[in-house]
């Protein structure tokens, strides 16, 4: 694994990130930025990030919870199984709001801005869970910056009753989004897919929004209980379509 661990210096403080670079080849590659699920860096961050860079892609995952101090690696069975751990986990995910995460983006790409390695100014964001709506938020605040957009099993896309809501702010996104959702979720149900799908189509964004059928809400990311190997293969086949057209040709 090439993973290298920095700091990024952000409006409230210093933010522990980790970079991937593909295990084979010279750079320069198109910078992504990888957005984590609700349950923090962990080893299944860390594979994820190194699969997506030997796509040949520099990756940047950083830990959106820093401003809450370290915490140990956090295991879903574990997590999901006790009521108060579970709690506190939802503490951490109402902590970032749409002020934050824009912020944070914001010095994401400036990071990314700064190194000899990354190739071109425009970038490739992915998520899951509360990542895939980071993703989509970072989009909307950011629309000149980002060439291809994904959320995976993102939660609260477009829901009608909170103003941080991504939908509300997709108008303008130049590069291309990709949503893939479980069919099965209630943080993320028709109404919002259909909502979503309104914004993006009225705000002239090209996109795809889809579900995948037998997939719950953690598909994609190996160490939760949810995993489902069809659909997490799915997933990387969408992302090396995505990247392959936005960022490599």
């Amino acid at each position: 694994m090439s993973r290298a661990a920095i700091t990024i210096k952000t409006r409230d403080g210093n933010c522990p990130a980790s970079v991937f670079a593909p295990t084979s080849g010279n750079g320069p590659w198109p910078g992504i930025i990888f957005f984590m699920d609700g349950l923090g860096i962990r080893q299944s961050m860390w594979d994820m990030g190194q699969r997506l860079a030997d796509m040949g892609y520099l990756v940047l995952l950083p830990d959106l919870y820093y401003r809450n101090g370290a915490y140990p690696p956090m295991v879903p069975s574990e997590i999901f199984s006790d009521p108060v751990k579970r709690e506190g986990l939802m503490k951490l995910v109402g902590s970032l709001n749409r002020d934050r995460k824009v912020s944070d983006a914001g010095a994401f790409i400036e990071y990314l801005g700064t190194r000899s390695d990354v190739k071109g100014n425009r970038y490739g964001s992915t998520g899951y869970c509360m990542g895939g709506n980071t993703s989509i938020t970072a989009a909307g605040a950011y629309p000149d910056k980002f060439a291809a957009i994904a959320s995976f099993h993102g939660g609260n896309l477009a829901t009608a009753d909170n103003a941080d809501s991504p939908h509300l702010y997709v108008k303008g996104i130049k590069g291309r989004v990709y949503v893939a959702g479980a069919v099965e979720d209630g943080s993320f149900d028709e109404a919002q897919k259909r909502r979503l799908e309104e914004a993006l189509t009225e705000g002239k964004v090209d996109h795809v929004v889809e579900t995948y059928d037998g997939a719950l809400h953690g598909f994609a990311v190996p160490d939760m209980p949810v995993y489902k190997k069809e659909a997490a293969e799915r997933h990387w086949d969408a992302l090396a379509k995505l990247y392959g057209a936005m960022l490599k040709a």
